[in-house]
């Protein structure tokens, strides 16, 4: 029981989790409980080492890792569900929950618990999932095995918490701000003559190709962008045209905005 692991309120980040954690194998030896009031997206999911169910403090009961998966504002009704069943010698508490500080979750749930803040993304359900974690001192013991898991997921990333807030905005939303690009990608090689269904595997195909340069190579992005420019070259002009209509600094703007705005969830 104390490896099995529920995730309450699972959407679509959860789903993903699961997808995930099924997918990499890391439940073999385990059980994962699902939570969530209509369970129709959830049944998919359901087999012999997954299990889906309404009641979350049965769900808590069963586990030994209970990751919030909800949003914040359903927080004080889920923790008065499943106040009477929380253990801090039996549970460990991974907070997905956006702009929710380990404070506020340390008065809501009691300072004895172990309390880690999560932050992936939606590539965890296909293990590439940039996850950064922050946790307080009673969680400082189980960190090695809460980092194990999201490493199954992708790779993993110890911050301090003052920076989750960036870290939402640049990994989870960046997810996002990736897709769009890959979309506009997408429509400029359909008006260069390619059907849509082309244009966007090679749009796939060419992101992934150079963030695993640099995942890779551990390379800065400049010196790779320096490999494929050449003197008055097509690659130099088109990104001239691009920043002459300001694709880093709108792309930084976009950062800075949903950073602004993930502060004033808070």
């Amino acid at each position: 029981m104390k490896n099995n692991i529920a995730i309450l309120g699972c959407g679509n980040l959860g789903i993903a989790i699961a997808k995930g954690l099924h997918k990499s194998g890391f439940i073999e030896d385990k059980h994962l409980l699902l939570t969530r009031r209509d369970l129709s997206s959830l049944r998919p999911l359901e087999n012999e080492r997954i299990k889906i169910t309404k009641d979350n403090k049965k769900a808590v009961q069963a586990a030994g890792y209970v990751i919030l998966g909800i949003q914040p504002a359903q927080l004080d009704k889920l923790l008065e569900e499943i106040k009477d069943v929380l253990d801090p010698e039996q549970h460990t508490i991974i907070s997905l929950l956006t702009a929710v500080r380990i404070e506020e979750l340390e008065r809501k749930i009691g300072k004895d618990f172990a309390i880690i803040r999560a932050m992936p993304n939606t590539a965890i359900a296909v293990l590439q999932s940039m996850t950064c974690i922050a946790y307080n001192q009673h969680a400082a013991k189980k960190i090695e095995e809460v980092t194990a898991l999201f490493d199954c997921l992708g790779q993993s990333m110890l911050i301090e918490e003052r920076l989750m807030q960036a870290a939402t905005v640049v990994c989870a939303s960046g997810i996002a701000f990736w897709m769009r690009f890959i979309r506009a990608t997408t429509q400029g090689g359909v008006q260069l003559g390619f059907d849509a269904e082309d244009a966007q595997k090679i749009a796939v195909q060419a992101c992934l190709g150079a963030a695993s340069l640099l995942a890779e190579k551990e390379t800065h992005p400049e010196s790779e962008i320096d490999k494929v420019t050449t003197p008055q070259g097509c690659t130099i002009a088109g990104l001239n045209e691009m920043e002459h209509h300001g694709l880093s600094s709108a792309l930084i703007k976009g950062l800075t905005t949903s950073f602004s705005r993930i502060n004033d969830m808070r």
